[in-house]
């Protein structure tokens, strides 16, 4: 069985002081768990360049490039992230979208969306697919995504409901599930799993957060997607050695591999 955490960030690991980082540690329980394969998202520039040399270190993580919504500063620079974007060992354009759960001042929710333009610009410019985080603001992701075509890309960690899954399918996007599915409030999410189609899903653990059960309480890693996709292959009915050929299929055609 090959499995493909689409979504985490090794980078975390390192720059968190609660946790005893090892990144050899968390490669090697990864592989023990048939998760051989990793997509390490790049959410601030400045931890790009560690990315771009684990990248070079390991075969099995690939690497993304873009800022998050929260992490935008002073510093941004649309030609940099352009740049850098333009590296041919760049599979995908982001984090990138918009949060508006802790961001309430309106002048930069507008920031906000101003970047995340210029992701989307850099992505079709790149012909490199999008990773799109939305939280507390799916209408004015969705409402800008409707205004480009020629683009495609995934709503990670996705948590919304049936109607939303909806809008994100009818623009051509991917969807990808967290460990937020194991938790004991996440119905909706579960429901909205249910209606997802296969060949449109895809499956991560944001590690080092949103610790699948029986984890909770410890940070996430790699590794834990094992959990993830033996709760999904129960919700949809399929063994895992086709569940995880099909979420292999799904990766590689929107990542362009």
């Amino acid at each position: 069985m090959f499995l493909i955490d689409s979504h985490c960030h090794i980078d975390k690991f390192h720059y968190s002081s609660v946790i005893d980082y090892n990144l050899e540690n968390l490669i090697c329980n990864a592989k023990l768990n048939n998760v051989k394969l990793l997509l390490s998202v790049c959410t601030k520039l400045d931890y790009f360049y560690e990315l771009v040399n684990i990248n070079k270190s390991y075969n099995n993580i690939l690497i993304s490039c873009g800022v998050h919504p929260l992490f935008i500063n002073n510093n941004y620079n649309y030609y940099k992230l352009l740049d850098l974007s333009s590296n041919n060992n760049i599979i995908a354009v982001g984090e990138t979208g918009l949060d508006f759960f802790y961001e309430k001042d309106l002048r930069k929710r507008n920031i906000q969306k101003k970047v995340f333009i210029d992701h989307i610009s850099i992505a079709r410019k790149l012909d490199k697919p999008i990773i799109v985080h939305t939280r507390n603001s799916f209408n004015d992701v969705i409402d800008i995504l409707n205004n480009y075509n020629k683009l495609s890309g995934v709503f990670h960690c996705f948590n919304e409901n049936t109607k939303c899954a909806s809008l994100v399918l009818d623009i051509g996007f991917y969807i990808s599930f967290s460990g937020i599915l194991t938790f004991k409030n996440a119905q909706v999410t579960r429901d909205t799993l249910k209606y997802i189609p296969l060949n449109k899903l895809l499956l991560e653990t944001d590690s080092p957060y949103l610790t699948p059960e029986p984890y909770r309480g410890t940070y996430n890693q790699p590794a834990y997607l094992k959990n993830i996709i033996e709760y999904v292959s129960v919700i949809k009915n399929i063994s895992l050695e086709k569940l995880s050929s099909i979420l292999l299929n799904n990766f590689l055609e929107l990542f362009k591999i």
